[in-house]
């Protein structure tokens, strides 16, 4: 199984989303082709209100705790409730690599 289906696994499993997006950003980076080291996800649960954006992170970060420590070098995490996510009108753009 690929990361990108193993986050997609963890984090459907863990919070129940209304929308959930895994993206392998990894080609943007100086690593080598088809890699699964640099993702973007981005996440919308009823589990997120009344939790502050740290809290939403160290949440996200500790259902992915595995694949943090074992090949995810990078994770850009953007999470919200279904009222924010409504009133959003376009997720964050990840930054350049710098590298």
């Amino acid at each position: 199984m690929s990361v990108a289906q193993t986050i997609t696994d963890k984090l459907n499993q863990s919070f129940t989303p209304s929308h959930l997006d895994v993206i392998n950003e990894s080609n943007r980076h100086h690593v080598p082709p088809n890699s699964e080291t640099h993702f973007k996800v981005v996440i919308v649960s009823d589990v997120f209100e009344g939790q502050r954006a740290l809290a939403r992170h160290r949440a996200v970060n500790s259902a992915l705790a595995d694949e943090l420590a074992n090949g995810v070098h990078a994770l850009s995490i953007n999470t919200y409730t279904e009222v924010e996510w409504q009133e959003l009108e376009e997720v964050p753009r990840t930054p350049n690599c710098k590298g």
